[in-house]
């Protein structure tokens, strides 16, 4: 890791444990081998897959008690993967994701504090074609519409990825981009309905979030 600093915690998911390696705050960065700046990652963005972001707790949330039975589920643009590890622990069949370099160090990691599985992982992009993933009955993700055309590569990434039937969670926190992106899932034969993360109390933030759940 480097002069990265670390810091270790437990999240609470209902009754669930989760325990943590996280970057200390958004001020890290470590990439000596110019490996992140080749992908286009830049000093300022580096550190945010590796903060556990309020948009995720919800997420991980709605994973604790979400029905998962015979379903292969995919988190997308994963970071800390805080609600692939809750999936972990109730032993989905999950698969995690991130462009990131470091995001598979860090969940492995992660996996082994909580003594679980080994969780699937896969670095790629979202504008990736060609790749071995295959079909999934449930995808979700948190905080990923934030800049100008994910909601474009995004979607497309979905629908590559997804099942004829298929759900797809994605919680918000209100970057913009939303809009946009349920245009371009329901050109792919979605449905949309919305709800507030505040009503769940999971937020420090209740402004302008959502929950947007897709079904197909």
């Amino acid at each position: 890791m480097g002069a990265l600093r670390i810091r270790y915690q437990t999240i609470e998911i209902e009754n669930i444990d989760i325990h943590v390696m996280t970057l200390r705050d958004n001020q890290q960065f470590s990439d000596p081998e110019g490996v992140a700046s080749r992908l286009g990652i830049s000093s300022a963005i580096w550190p945010l897959f590796g903060i556990i972001w309020d948009s995720g707790e919800v997420l991980a949330h709605i994973m604790f008690d979400y029905e998962i039975e015979g379903k292969r589920i995919l988190e997308v643009g994963c970071g800390i993967a805080l609600a692939s590890l809750v999936l972990n622990h109730r032993l989905a069949d999950i698969t995690a994701t991130d462009y990131h370099p470091e995001a598979e160090s860090f969940l492995r990691k992660n996996v082994k504090l909580n003594n679980g599985p080994a969780i699937p992982f896969l670095r790629t992009a979202w504008e990736d074609e060609n790749n071995s993933l295959g079909g999934f009955d449930l995808i979700i993700g948190s905080d990923l519409l934030y800049e100008r055309g994910h909601a474009v590569d995004l979607s497309s990434f979905i629908d590559q990825h997804s099942k004829l039937h298929c759900d797809v969670i994605i919680v918000d926190p209100g970057r913009g981009q939303s809009a946009k992106f349920s245009k371009e899932m329901i050109e792919f034969g979605y449905d949309l309905n919305e709800d507030e993360p505040g009503r769940r109390n999971f937020l420090s933030d209740k402004g302008n979030g959502r929950i947007l759940h897709y079904h197909r």
